[in-house]
């Protein structure tokens, strides 16, 4: 479900296809910038209602990605 909305998000930013897997690296294998990662960051809030920060200096994984939201959803459901 994460992994499906994350993809959209990639593509609509022009990320080809067969580089969205979960060891996908955003920075170093996608190439994605600061606006960006900004953009995925919005994305994921307009669909989850969750806040994700993906603007460390940690360069992070799609999986990783996907686990942080998890997570958010996940406490947020418990804080209701």
């Amino acid at each position: 479900m994460v992994m499906d909305a994350l993809k959209d998000i990639l593509l609509d930013l022009g990320i080809p296809e067969q580089e969205i897997t979960e060891a996908a690296l955003l920075r170093k294998d996608l190439q994605l910038d600061s606006t960006e990662t900004v953009d995925i960051s919005l994305g994921l809030k307009r669909r989850f209602g969750v806040n994700v920060k993906l603007e460390s200096r940690k360069d992070m994984t799609l999986g990783d990605v996907c686990e942080m939201v998890n997570q958010a959803i996940a406490a947020t459901a418990t804080a209701t």
